[in-house]
């Protein structure tokens, strides 16, 4: 077979196929040009969903004539001052956009960069240049996309759709940069310089105001990593990932990496179905990642992916962890001096006390070790509940003072000019979860190794996170080139190790980690804690239930159950009056 040079304009178009699928991806590309060329106001119109007419004007510093020539040549491009692929900087740099575009398109270009005495405008097709009387940044009209290649233009979808996929486009391009206005079609707006959380809220919803958690951390003392931006309260999700948001060093991305990490960070507060709401932004040396995976540039590569999903991780965790009290910061400890002595309430939790009088799970759960659980449940009342049913008068907790209980179920409160409904199933079920979270995971050594039978890829897969197994309470190593020997695991844990090797071992060549151990402890301690909690419909007294809401004020992801549940709402006064037309 002869080789032979394929001829430019079948280049072009190979290279479109790779950078300009839909109408989205046009202005994607050319709003990040705008992006790179300084320009802080940005107008985009969309027509007929982007196969009639796409133009995107911009204030940036615009170009000269010969610029302008070069801007629609192959490879040609103003980023890479040093030509080094390892320190980019920018949104876009490959020079494949413009003549991408233009090869399956009727392009126009108007242009001008303030020095020159007037500005210019290119036909993209014939590659005529002459004088024009835009004076300002610059416009590009793509008009016919995919005219040029018809078998393209019939897979289009709806125009309703394509215009979706663009609005979808802006929006994550207007939340990597709150600094710049964004218009599109003059319906949606974004103004420049936006406050975050407005802007969140413009582009989600206004759902989400009052319920998303600012997020900022540094990895290290070195800094070489900083998470900052916004997540959901675990209350606040979605049935799709539609509204999470991430950036690295500016660039919008949809990686594995931050996805998984993002999903480990919820595991134990949202349901795996269910997916909560971000707008992260991950700024990290350059040299570090690799932005050039992909034409779309919607990828990236980590050169250290653990390192950055363990931070991740931590920094969300944390900011999900903090109590009601740090939030409020308005929490008095529990007079003890006040309370009778003689044990704690029972709840239903199955405890034994050991001869030192320590505390432990029962023999159903012996897999957690707990030579250092707490004696103190931060209830000093007597189980019996007689006699003690007086609660001191402090009004300045978070969740308020009790005053009732209905339906055996709910706990209600008043705080200030608030009433506070409390689920006591779901509060003292997060309250199990995270003291047993607390505990070291109690390990049995096998005297005849379990071995498993695996392909040999799947082997290297599974053994290239044996460390963290090992921090789970699973102890494995390679046994021969396609097997691997379990030499010791969690106590009472009876699982299908073949198949969950062989999901890890998926999800590790799929997404560079695996979260299915996690995930299957998560599950465990969901459940013995809701197996082990009160329980609704259960009756308990004034000293049982201000001891729940004190325990949940000071208990980590105190908000919800394991399960995403809400454990309590807060009411207004002022909206009770709205019931009962008093207003």
């Amino acid at each position: 077979m002869t080789i032979r040079v394929l001829p430019e304009s079948l280049i072009n178009q190979i290279a479109a196929g790779e950078v300009v699928e839909r109408p989205a991806s046009v202005v994607k590309e050319l709003v990040e040009n705008a992006l790179d060329a300084g320009a802080d106001q940005i107008v985009i119109d969309v027509v007929d969903g982007g196969r009639t007419l796409i133009s995107v004007i911009d204030n940036g510093c615009g170009m000269s004539r010969e610029d302008l020539a070069r801007s629609i040549t192959r490879h040609a491009t103003s980023k890479l001052p040093d030509d080094d692929l390892l320190n980019i900087n920018f949104m876009g740099f490959r020079g494949e956009a413009l003549p991408s575009i233009a090869s399956v398109s009727d392009m126009r270009i108007d242009t001008f960069n303030g020095t020159d005495l007037n500005g210019w405008q290119i036909n993209a097709t014939t590659g005529e240049i002459r004088p024009s009387d835009w004076d300002s940044g610059t416009r590009i009209r793509v008009e016919n996309l995919f005219s040029k290649t018809p078998a393209r233009l019939k897979f289009l979808r709806a125009d309703r759709a394509e215009m979706m996929a663009v609005l979808e486009t802006v929006k994550r391009l207007a939340m990597a940069r709150t600094d710049v206005g964004f218009a599109l079609n003059n319906k949606w707006f974004f103004a420049k310089n936006q406050d975050m959380n407005e802007r969140v809220a413009a582009i989600m919803g206004d759902d989400v105001r009052g319920r998303m958690i600012n997020v900022d951390a540094q990895s290290g003392s070195d800094a070489s990593m900083r998470l900052y931006g916004v997540i959901s309260e675990p209350t606040l999700r979605r049935a799709s990932s539609v509204d999470q948001y991430l950036f690295v060093n500016g660039r919008p991305v949809k990686d594995k990496v931050l996805v998984g990490a993002l999903r480990a960070a919820y595991m134990d507060v949202m349901h795996a179905r269910e997916f909560p709401l971000c707008a992260l932004y991950l700024t990290i040396d350059s040299r570090r990642v690799d932005v050039n995976v992909s034409p779309a540039k919607t990828e990236v590569h980590f050169l250290e992916p653990s390192h950055v999903r363990a931070f991740i991780v931590k920094t969300l965790r944390t900011a999900l962890a903090k109590t009601l009290n740090q939030s409020v910061g308005v929490w008095q400890p529990i007079n003890k001096a006040s309370t009778p002595s003689g044990g704690g309430i029972d709840f239903g939790i199955n405890i034994t006390r050991t001869p030192s009088g320590r505390v432990g799970p029962d023999s159903a759960f012996m897999f957690v070790a707990s030579p250092h659980m707490h004696n103190n449940m931060n209830v000093a009342f007597d189980a019996s509940g007689a006699g003690n049913n007086e609660v001191p008068r402090q009004i300045d907790y978070p969740l308020g003072r009790v005053i009732g209980q209905i339906g055996n179920k709910y706990i209600l409160a008043v705080r200030d000019e608030n009433l506070i409904i409390v689920d006591q199933h779901a509060a003292h079920e997060r309250i199990t979860y995270e003291r047993l979270r607390q505990h070291a995971i109690k390990t049995q050594p096998l005297l005849t190794p379990i071995v498993v039978n695996m392909r040999a890829e799947d082997a290297v897969a599974v053994l290239s996170i044996a460390d963290e197994m090992r921090d789970a309470g699973l102890h494995i190593d390679a046994f021969g080139d396609a097997a691997i020997a379990i030499f010791e695991k969690p106590a009472d844990w009876d699982l299908n190790w073949a198949d969950l090797f062989h999901d890890v071992a998926d999800e590790i060549r799929d997404c560079g980690h695996s979260s299915k151990l996690g995930e299957r402890l998560h599950l465990k301690l969901a459940n013995y804690a809701c197996h082990h909690s009160v329980r609704a419909g259960q009756k308990l007294d004034m000293a049982q239930m201000d001891a729940l809401l004190r325990d949940i004020e000071n208990t980590s992801r105190g908000g919800e159950c394991n399960h995403g549940r809400p454990v309590y709402k807060i009411i207004p006064f002022a909206e009770i009056d709205t019931w009962f037309e008093r207003v």
